[in-house]
Formats: C-alpha cells, sequence, structure tokens
C-alpha cells in the first residue's frame, strides 16, 4: 500500500504522535509523502490511501484539496468531536493493521457544488463536504436572500429575511447545520438540508430536499461583509446582482470508517443524544 500522510502540527498533539508512530508506520507501508502544511494540493498524489492527523476541519481541507480525486481518507481524531475523523490515537495500531489489510470499510460521501456567477460570469467555484452557508457578516443587518429549488418536483422560490442560510449535506448535518436548528441527516440519505439562520419569521423551519435538487441563492439585500462560506474554508464576498448556484458534485469523498462506532453511538456520545433526564434524589 502506497501511503501519504497529511498533519496538522498546530494540533499539539499531532506532532510527538508522528514521531513516535512514523518509523513504525514506514516498515508497514510504502511511504510516498508528508504534508505538514495542510495545504498541498492532493489531486497531483499518487496513494492508495491519504493518512489524516488532526480533527474534522483538517479532513475537511483535506477531501477538498484532493479535488475529485478517488483516494479514501482515514482521519485521526485529535480535536473535539471527531464526526469525520473518527479513529482515535489509543487504538491506532489496531485500525492501521486493518488498514494495510484491506479490511477497514469505506463509505463515499456526497459532496456539494458551489459555484458564484455575477452578470452571468462564474468568478467563484469550490465543493463542500460538511455545508455551504451565506452569512449576514458586518455590519450584522439583516439580510434578504430569494432561494430557489429545481427538482423531481418543479420549482419554486421563496424569500428568506435574517442572518443567512446553511446548504447542509448528511455529513455536514451534525455540524453548524445542527447548532441552528437544523435536522440531523443519516449519512447515505440521498438529502440536502435547508436551515435558515435566525429567520425573521416564526414559519420559515429547516427543510430537507433531495440531493438531486439545484439550489440557488440570490442576494437581494446584503451587507459589506456578508460571505459565501464552504465548509468554512473557502469563501468569498456575496453581493446584490450574484447568484449562488448549489448541487451535487459530479464525484463524492471516500471515507474510512471506524468499525468500532457507528452514527448512532457518535451522536450519543459526542452530542449527548437522547441523554436520559437526570433526576436528584433527596435524602429521606
Amino acid at each position: 500500500m502506497r501511503l501519504f500522510i497529511v498533519a496538522n502540527k498546530t494540533r499539539p498533539a499531532v506532532e510527538p504522535f508522528l514521531d513516535a508512530r512514523l518509523p513504525w508506520i514506514r516498515q508497514q507501508v510504502e511511504f510516498v509523502g508528508l504534508d505538514t502544511d495542510c495545504g498541498q494540493p492532493l489531486d497531483q498524489v499518487e496513494a492508495d490511501a491519504v493518512l489524516v492527523l488532526g480533527g474534522d476541519g483538517t479532513l475537511l481541507g483535506a477531501a477538498r484539496r484532493l479535488n475529485g480525486k478517488r483516494i479514501p481518507l482515514m482521519g485521526v481524531n485529535f480535536g473535539r468531536l471527531g464526526f469525520l475523523a473518527n479513529f482515535t490515537p489509543d487504538e491506532f495500531e489496531h485500525d492501521f493493521d486493518r488498514l494495510v489489510r484491506g479490511e477497514l470499510p469505506i463509505s463515499p460521501r456526497q459532496i456539494l457544488q458551489v459555484t458564484v456567477d455575477a452578470h452571468g460570469v462564474q468568478r467563484f467555484k469550490s465543493v463542500a463536504l460538511n455545508d455551504a452557508v451565506v452569512t449576514a457578516g458586518p455590519p450584522y443587518h439583516l439580510i434578504e436572500l430569494v432561494l430557489t429549488m429545481q427538482g423531481g418536483t418543479g420549482k419554486g422560490a421563496v424569500h428568506c429575511s435574517g442572518d443567512g442560510v446553511i446548504i447542509s449535506t448528511p455529513s455536514g448535518s451534525t455540524a453548524y447545520n445542527l447548532a441552528a436548528g437544523g435536522p440531523i441527516v443519516t449519512v447515505g440519505v440521498e438529502a440536502v438540508a435547508i436551515t435558515p439562520i435566525c429567520p425573521h419569521s416564526l414559519s420559515f423551519r429547516p427543510v430537507v430536499v433531495p440531493m438531486t435538487s439545484t439550489i440557488t441563492i440570490s442576494p437581494v439585500r446584503v451587507n459589506e461583509g456578508t460571505t459565501l462560506f464552504c465548509d468554512g474554508q473557502s469563501t468569498t464576498r456575496l453581493h446584490v446582482g450574484d447568484k449562488v448556484t448549489i448541487r451535487r458534485a459530479d464525484h463524492d469523498v471516500l471515507l474510512y470508517d471506524n468499525p468500532h462506532s457507528n452514527g448512532w453511538q457518535a451522536l450519543a456520545e459526542k452530542l449527548h443524544w437522547a441523554l436520559s433526564p437526570h433526576y436528584n434524589h433527596d435524602d429521606e
């Protein structure tokens, strides 16, 4: 197996971990390269797997830099939650052995293709594994957006006044989408969640639409700082007259799954989902 490593050394525990494990890793695989700046284009890498040491943000960046190349990513979590980077440093050697033997399951994750056109000319293009987010930005007045959804049920448009909107994949539904009151969408469901951010309406609720939908966002009123974020990493300012188009990309990202974990368990352990109420019983 040819292995490339992405290591986010801004995480304090990553460098000691890499120093201790790299000699052992070199004995198990054909080691083809190391990126410690988290900025190297990965679509030029010739490898069978990419080992990502960091957190979910590090893995998101690596997935984006693959630029469609189908190399599966194994994320070891040195951050907080670790929904995407769901392997642990404590069990690394055992899980890495399974990687080398070809025993780790791989799941395709849908990603979004995001473009911005200004007066018919494309000026921005990116992808998002988690979400594409329009935020109001400074000076933090309400913004107004027109959302159009084109899908199998036809075309419709709605006006949204508030602090912005989140367009989330299933992989990203437990991130900003969840914090904003959006639905949890199980990985594997072919759907996109549309969640308004602080809408100036009592009836604008989050909605789940098919992954085959094409969503457009047209700013009608914006602030100087109104911005489009893709996975919180690739950004561009938005202006009246812009047209944001979001659809499923023509490729997926491949992630190794941790066989010791699953989506239900991750929700319960990391977000305390379905936690029973805690009752205080007075001593009798």
